[in-house]
C-alpha cells in the first residue's frame, strides 16, 4: 500500500465498518415498521439512514478533499484543518437541502424533522472522526504534510 495514503486508508475502513450496519438497517426496516415495536425504535429506524449518510459523505468528502489538495501544486495547497471544515460544510450542504427538499439527488425524500437532527447529529459525529484519525497525505518530496 502507498504509504502516502495510510490515512486516506483509515477513513475507508471506518466507512467499511458503517455501510454494513446502514445496509443492516435498510434491511431490517420493513419488519421493524410492521411489527409492534415502540414509536422511537421506528423513527430512529426510519432516520437512521440520514445519519450514516452525513458520516458518510464528511469521511468520503475529507478523503477527496486531501488527495486533490496533494495533487495541486504546493502554492495553491490549503490546510488540513480547513479541508475537514469544507468537507463537513459540503456535506452538511447535500444532506441538509436533500431533508429541507431542495433536491431529491438521493432519492425521492419526505421531509421529518427527525431526519434533520439525525443528520446534523451525523454531521458531528463525522467530523468528531475526523479530528481523531487526523488523516493527512505526505508530501513525498519533502516528506511533510500540510497543516
Amino acid at each position: 500500500m502507498n504509504e502516502k495514503m495510510i490515512d486516506i486508508m483509515k477513513l475507508a475502513r471506518v466507512e467499511l465498518i458503517i455501510i454494513p450496519i446502514f445496509i443492516f438497517l435498510k434491511l431490517i426496516r420493513p419488519s421493524v415498521l410492521d411489527s409492534e415495536s415502540p414509536e422511537f425504535f421506528k423513527i430512529a429506524l426510519l432516520s437512521f439512514p440520514n445519519f450514516f449518510e452525513a458520516i458518510i459523505g464528511t469521511l468520503t468528502l475529507t478523503g477527496l478533499g486531501l488527495i486533490v489538495n496533494d495533487k495541486l501544486n504546493r502554492r495553491y495547497q490549503i490546510r488540513t484543518r480547513s479541508i475537514y471544515i469544507l468537507a463537513v460544510i459540503l456535506a452538511g450542504i447535500y444532506v441538509l437541502t436533500q431533508e429541507l427538499k431542495i433536491h431529491n439527488l438521493g432519492g425521492n425524500n419526505v421531509f421529518d424533522i427527525n431526519d434533520l437532527i439525525f443528520s446534523f447529529v451525523g454531521l458531528i459525529i463525522g467530523y468528531w472522526i475526523v479530528l481523531k484519525i487526523k488523516p493527512n497525505i505526505i508530501d513525498s518530496e519533502n516528506n511533510s504534510t500540510i497543516e
